[in-house]
């Protein structure tokens, strides 16, 4: 099996300089996700036809895989698949998709390409009940498809008919070419229609048989920001729905996007207005609280994340407490029973099992052991300007209030830093290091007082 995508439309209603087909669904663009069901059907051979704004739409997705053919100019949908035929191969099946469509799904293609065999035409229809500018499906007295009319040249009998084709087709490759060869501009757009082929095999005697989607939301296409919308919330609906059917609690299903994969055990509950991008693991029990943002991390069982916390690129480790308000950014590596609170950023850091960093702190660049507390306020100078230095923390630290660890240093196992330190030199095991200016009361003194105007 081959396949054929049709990706050259330029989308002018969509009043963007990004073509059409990288407009994004769920963070992706809609021709990635296309592309992502063809590779999961195991296509010995995906052909894009691209046209408006080519170059851009190759250098976003061009892969091994994948084969280019442009066309240029763009004279209809028949016309798009006359350019792929030179990557096709005869004695194979092509099936045709579409850039636009993103949200077909892999199972509706299977049972697509079942219909179709080895030697049929199969047709991917469905019934609506509006079906104003969709070609209309024709059958015979016997129930076989015949043909397929267009919207605008239609008759008002064929206008009453509820089936329309999707545009998505499996068809011998042979055949194709040879009805691919046949076709005729002569209608109301002047347009090389990929859908004349079909009387073209009911005259040849190959069979046409048609299959439906499980859903109509998989059929639908993208031509203005309006659909986009439309199709961004289906799409997220699906992905609620499948998380509700393993088990997941959503608080709002209709409140959740995800631009990625994300990947839930049991137990798993997720709040309001949850954002989550890229790979994303949530293990048994986990929750998020509201208005989170989690980015490309793996989340260990039974932690906890509180309201508006941003998670970027972090392995999270067992019962951890994370937020309201915290931000962990990549390379953040955190053991188990970890508590970073509000306002609490770390990047680029390792802190082990039982450590806390409960408000106000800045963790860059850091490696820290076992059973720390961080206190209010602290911050490492990980940064002269020009280098990144790093900063050791080893188990059983008690770091005071409003203290500074100008990095490279290190603080010794068992150590206390009294508040208000800064450290610049390393600090010993086992002891208390102090950096303050003397404290003074001048007797006295009187405080400014503002004079009467």
């Amino acid at each position: 099996m081959q396949v054929v995508v049709l990706a050259a439309g330029q989308g002018k209603r969509m009043r963007s300089v990004l073509p059409k087909v990288l407009q994004p669904i769920a963070g992706r663009p809609m021709l990635a996700h296309v592309l992502a069901t063809a590779r999961a059907l195991g296509s010995a051979q995906i052909c894009v036809v691209y046209g408006h704004g080519g170059e851009r739409v190759r250098e976003a997705l061009d892969a091994p895989d994948l084969a280019w053919a442009l066309q240029a100019p763009q004279l209809g949908t028949g016309h798009a698949v006359q350019q792929a035929l030179p990557c096709l191969t005869d004695g194979e099946m092509a099936l045709v998709l579409y850039g636009d469509v993103p949200l077909i799904g892999e199972a509706t293609l299977r049972r697509l390409l079942d219909a179709a065999g080895t030697d049929r035409l199969a047709l991917l229809t469905v019934e609506l009940d509006d079906p104003t500018g969709y070609g209309r499906i024709v059958r015979g007295a016997d129930g076989a498809v015949q043909r397929i009319v267009e919207h605008k040249d239609a008759s008002e009998a064929e206008r009453a008919l509820h089936e329309v084709n999707t545009g998505i087709l499996v068809a011998p490759v042979v055949q194709l070419r040879d009805w691919l060869g046949r076709l005729r501009n002569d209608n109301a757009q002047g347009e090389y229609y990929l859908t004349d082929i079909i009387s073209m095999a009911v005259d040849a005697g190959v069979e046409v048989v048609a299959a439906q989607p499980d859903d109509v939301a998989e059929t639908l296409g993208v031509n203005n920001k309006q659909q986009l919308a439309e199709l961004e919330r289906r799409h997220q609906a699906m992905r609620a729905s499948a998380l509700l059917e393993q088990g997941v609690t959503l608080i709002d299903p209709a409140r959740l996007d995800i631009r990625g994969a994300l990947r839930c055990g049991q137990d798993v509950q997720i709040d309001v207005n949850c954002v989550f991008e890229g790979e994303v693991t949530l293990a048994d029990g986990v929750q998020v609280g509201a208005n989170c943002v989690i980015r490309n991390a793996r989340i260990g069982a039974g932690t906890r994340i509180a309201p508006f916390s941003h998670i970027e690129d972090t392995q999270m480790g067992e019962a951890c407490v994370i937020g309201p308000y915290a931000r962990t950014r990549p390379g953040t590596a955190l053991g188990d029973d970890v508590h970073l609170g509000n306002f609490v950023e770390v990047k680029n850091s390792r802190i082990a099992n039982h450590s806390k960093a409960n408000h106000l702190a800045y963790v860059g660049d850091a490696d820290i052991g076992e059973r720390v507390n961080v206190g209010a306020g602290t911050i490492t100078c990980n940064y002269d300007g020009a280098n990144k230095f790093r900063t050791i923390i080893e188990d059983d630290v008690f770091i005071g209030s409003d203290t500074q660890l100008v990095a490279p240093v290190r603080v010794g196992k068992g150590a206390t830093l009294g508040a208000g330190t800064t450290l610049s030199k390393d600090a010993p095991a086992g002891q208390l290091t102090v950096s303050r200016a003397r404290q003074t009361s001048v007797p006295g003194w009187k405080r400014p007082v503002k004079q009467p105007k």
